[in-house]
């Protein structure tokens, strides 16, 4: 389908906009109003600056405060309307979006307004020029889009239709079901945008916290398959009112808004993800020397070393990492991940926009494929035959011990990179997106979210299964603070027996344990009846209707610390609400140390 975005959209002045709107892929654009006043440039120029671009000008908006207003008003209404038909002339437009009146002067009489927007519509079609009609969450008196839609069908001329947007539809909890009602020919727009659930006025929420499709809860691909089921042709375009989006990189953002638009036809047809993956083949960190007597100490041996890079495999049970000795700080530069077809999930990927990242190889080296994802860390797809490059000591087999495999990794993204990340890692690996929450922090908050191959609703998912293994977990996290922030990062291991590993470490190298104060334990056993044991061990502990969590830390090295977990029964979390006491007990080590 042909693809749209408003201007309002994304930062920067209009050209700079257009520019970025035609190098992410768009057919067209909605001309937001307040771009084109602050424009130095003249109409005819912006239209002719489009088209060399490529780009179709396919709406301009919005037009406020028209309709059911009492007579003096109306003929100023139309004079004004007169004025922005001549700008969309010299623009190119042929639409023109009005939003329904949320003025007090507004009067509630669909006939009324009805024969007023008729009015209109006969004016604009002396221009060429059709009326989108569009119900505002917030409308004085319309606020509803089957209200709208009556309004239109009464007034009852072809240069009268309706525009729907998905934000002013699902955020009053409307049911979509009745745009089916609607003759796709009547639908002149359709203008989509997501948000998160926030209880808060709807106006507010819509200026401020709009995100693309699939960056939030709504159910938009629901709502666009009831449009095309009644028929509608036109194209799909982004309106996304977004404070952070406004601050963000033009081009970036500009892309991210094309990805989901990809992503949401793919649904639509109903195509699944060509290459889910499986588990994670390998964490690699970069290490200036201090990250390999971490790995010893909890067990991992060192089991390879790439043939021609000074990159070193690690391995224990079926978790592996690989050490490489850039001499960078530490820090978690990239992530396997196995997968039933590499090609196929690399070729997925190009497709959602994602960057493949060059590589240098030596004629001997397995081709291995990585994409970049929104933080910088490079995602390799992988089956078992990158283990060559490390030599025969580069085994599929597990190497014994008490860590299994690497349960979840945990990445810290740039403010104005996490809804993108949310997007990306939905997209391009078939993640599946949990409750975002937002934790305390010593010095502000801490947003996070986890996403898994499993649904959060654990949709076919038994509390055998819940825990195992085959699964990928990511948690994206955003410190919203100030001169605390701190982009860490970890890697969380799995045991069968955390107990075990937590006694070995406390009486071979306690102090490599993050300390977890005498407080947390008086509340814990308050809450639950734990073991005593857990207080000596510094193990945390949390539980849903599930199973059970037991949970651990080690200090930070650099930007890295290592998570040791075991999930009893079917717990589905990653320990959130004891992620308080963790962030409070690094940030006074790191305040201790000068950090």
């Amino acid at each position: 389908m042909r693809t749209s975005i408003a201007t309002v959209s994304i930062s920067g002045t209009l050209t700079e906009k257009l520019v970025a709107i035609a190098a992410a892929g768009f057919d067209g654009v909605e001309i937001f109003e307040n771009d084109l006043l602050v424009c130095p440039y003249s109409p005819e120029e912006i239209r002719a600056r489009a088209a060399d671009l490529g780009l179709g000008i396919d709406l301009y908006q919005p037009f406020r405060d028209f309709e059911a207003v009492p007579a003096p008003v109306l003929a100023a209404n139309l004079e004004r309307a007169e004025r922005k038909f001549r700008v969309m002339e010299r623009l190119g437009a042929d639409l023109l979006l009005v939003c329904s009146n949320v003025s007090p002067a507004a009067i509630g009489d669909d006939a009324l307004a009805a024969e007023q927007l008729r009015r209109l519509a006969e004016r604009a079609a002396e221009h060429g020029i059709r009326i989108a009609y569009e119900a505002l969450a917030w409308g004085r008196h319309v606020n509803e889009y089957l209200h709208a839609w009556r309004i239109v069908r009464m007034a009852d001329h072809p240069n009268l239709g309706t525009c729907l947007d998905s934000f002013h539809i699902l955020s009053r909890g409307s049911d979509p079901i009745g745009i089916e009602a609607i003759p796709g020919e009547k639908i002149f727009f359709l203008q989509l945008a997501d948000a998160p659930l926030l209880a808060m006025d709807v106006l507010q929420w819509s200026r401020h916290y709009r995100c693309f499709p699939g960056q939030g809860t709504l159910n938009v691909t629901g709502l666009v398959q009831h449009v095309l089921n009644a028929g509608y042709t036109g194209p799909l375009s982004l309106e996304v009112f977004n404070d952070h989006f406004r601050q963000a990189d033009t081009a970036r953002t500009a892309r991210d808004g094309m990805r989901s638009l990809i992503a949401l036809e793919q649904t639509l047809h109903g195509a699944a993800h060509p290459a889910v993956p499986t588990g994670f083949a390998f964490a690699e960190l970069a290490d200036a020397g201090s990250l390999s007597g971490v790995l010893d100490a909890l067990g991992f041996v060192r089991t390879g070393s790439h043939a021609g890079k000074p990159v070193e495999l690690w391995t224990q049970g079926e978790a592996r990492m690989l050490l490489n000795a850039t001499g960078a700080d530490p820090a978690l530069v990239a992530i396997g991940l196995d997968s039933p077809d590499p090609a196929r999930a690399v070729k997925h990927a190009e497709t959602l926009l994602a960057p493949v990242l060059p590589r240098e190889r030596a004629p001997q080296d397995v081709a291995l494929d990585a994409i970049a994802a929104p933080d910088g860390t490079a995602l390799f797809f992988c089956d078992t035959a990158w283990l060559g490059d490390f030599g025969a000591a580069g085994t599929a087999e597990p190497v014994p011990g008490q860590i299994t495999h690497i349960d979840h990794v945990a990445l810290t993204q740039p403010w104005h990179h996490f809804d993108e990340a949310a997007l990306f890692y939905g997209s391009v690996l078939g993640l599946h997106p949990q409750e975002s929450l937002e934790l305390p922090d010593p010095y502000g908050l801490l947003r996070s979210r986890a996403m898994s191959t499993t649904p959060a609703s654990g949709a076919g998912e038994t509390s055998a299964t819940a825990g195992a293994a085959e699964q990928v977990r990511m948690v994206l996290n955003i410190a919203q603070v100030g001169a605390g922030d701190t982009p860490w990062q970890h890697v969380a291991l799995a045991s069968d027996d955390l107990p075990a590993v937590a006694r070995r470490l406390r009486a071979e190298h306690p102090e490599l344990l993050l300390p977890i104060p005498d407080n947390y334990y008086d509340d814990l056993e308050d809450r639950h009846d734990v073991d005593p044991e857990l207080r000596r061990l510094g193990v945390l502990y949390d539980r849903d209707e599930h199973g059970e969590f037991l949970h651990m830390y080690t200090v930070t090295v650099g930007r890295v610390f290592f998570e040791i977990v075991q999930r009893v029964g079917g717990y589905r979390g990653y320990g959130a609400v004891n992620a308080p006491i963790r962030l409070a007990v690094q940030h006074a080590g790191r305040l201790k140390m000068g950090q």
